[in-house]
């Protein structure tokens, strides 16, 4: 959903997150990925500045809510990193913020299967180990940021993603932290099952996780 409330951040920089992923949209749309390619996304989209339009968005500092040109992308950084965990993409880069800021509201997939964002030096990158070409669509409607990856050929696995060892614990200094390890669990068409640990996530928590 692109305009979602949260507490105390302005809409306003949630209306600007529209503007900023449907230009970074525009430039990563149609995006071919052939054999032994890296995907890199911000050499696709380039450095987001007011002069290219870019808005004041949202953005995490700290753990902290804060302001930013271009805010708002870690989104689309999120959206590729779910389609590229269920197909034969390798991830080479991808990382995510050391805070879990939110509660789990509405939330349709585990802690921590997303990728956060800051350029040039905070990437999302994938390399194509396959003979197979990709291409990326990606769109966005009235409330919704869109994607699939559409392959060449057909592909002779099914993939899916499975969330391990998730734990919230509480430390000595009175806060808590979080956990989980996310796999890549990948079905030949012989039915042969294998597993590869895609993620592991820690996280320190900025909202006490449980009710009294």
């Amino acid at each position: 959903m692109i305009l979602r409330p949260l507490k105390d951040v302005d809409m306003y920089l949630q209306e600007n997150k529209r503007t900023n992923l449907q230009l970074a949209v525009a430039k990563l749309n149609n995006t071919i990925i052939e054999p032994d390619q890296i995907f890199s996304l911000w050499k696709q989209v380039g450095r987001p500045t007011k002069a290219k339009g870019y808005l004041e968005g949202l953005v995490l500092n700290q753990g902290k809510i804060d302001k930013g040109t271009g805010g708002g992308l870690c989104q689309l950084g999120n959206l590729l990193f779910w389609i590229f965990a269920h197909s034969p993409l390798v991830v080479t880069e991808r990382h995510r913020h050391g805070f879990d800021v939110f509660p789990d509201v509405n939330r349709k997939v585990p802690f921590g299967a997303g990728a956060t964002l800051s350029y040039n030096y905070i990437d999302l990158q994938v390399q194509n180990q396959t003979q197979n070409t990709f291409q990326i669509k990606l769109w966005l409607d009235e409330t919704h940021l869109h994607g699939e990856l559409i392959s060449k050929d057909e592909l002779m696995s099914k993939f899916r993603i499975e969330e391990r060892n998730h734990l919230m614990n509480q430390q000595m200094w009175g806060g808590y932290s979080r956990h989980n390890q996310i796999f890549k669990i990948e079905t030949n068409q012989d039915g042969e099952v294998s597993e590869s640990l895609l993620v592991e996530n820690h996280a320190l928590m900025m909202y006490t996780p449980f009710l009294g």
